[in-house]
Order: structure tokens, then sequence, then C-alpha cells
């Protein structure tokens, strides 16, 4: 059970002067931007968060991009869709969202 990391290893010494190894679950992180991995607000990291507009915004991508990429991708789609730009000349990381964008 304790071979994966997602336990961590502590240790401790005890009362007796014994060292011993003690595990204890990591914590989790804050989620984080897809394409800037800023970490992203309005979110709630705690597992007993009740309520879906605690784990992720009501915007689109909400809880994948943060706001100014999003805004960056829905610019770079419409561009797409109006004839300005084409697909081959945005980032990698940006182009499976724009392409989402372009598909709804």
């Amino acid at each position: 059970m304790y071979r994966s990391r997602s336990y961590r290893r502590l240790s401790r010494v005890t009362p007796s002067k014994r060292h011993t190894i003690h595990y204890a679950r990591r914590k989790n992180s804050f989620p984080h931007c897809a394409i800037c991995k800023a970490e992203l607000n309005g979110i709630s990291i705690s597992k007993t968060a009740k309520g879906k507009s605690l784990k992720s915004n009501s915007r689109k991508f909400g809880g994948v991009l943060c706001s100014s990429c999003t805004g960056e991708v829905i610019k770079l789609a419409s561009r797409i869709e109006n004839g300005e730009m084409k697909i081959n000349s945005i980032g990698i990381r940006q182009k499976q969202y724009v392409l989402q964008m372009i598909a709804h």
C-alpha cells in the first residue's frame, strides 16, 4: 500500500527513541492552467467541497484554463473562423482548445 508515492514518508522519533517511518497522504495541489501553468482562481482544492460552483468555474474551459488564456483561445478561434489566420500558425498547447471552440 505504501510503495506508491501518493503517501509521503515521514521520519519520526518515537518516545522510546526508536526511529520509525510514518506515512501520510500528500496534500492536494492547486489546479493549474493547461496552457500557461498559472494557478487557477475560484476553485477549491478540498476533497469535501460541496456544490458544483466550488469545483470549477461555469465559463468555457472553466477549471482547465485561466481567464486570460481562455480569452486568447476565443480570439484565435474567431480569427481562424473569419479567415484572418490559419490553424497551423498557433501554438501547440492552444491548438486543441481552439479546435474545440471551432467545433461548437
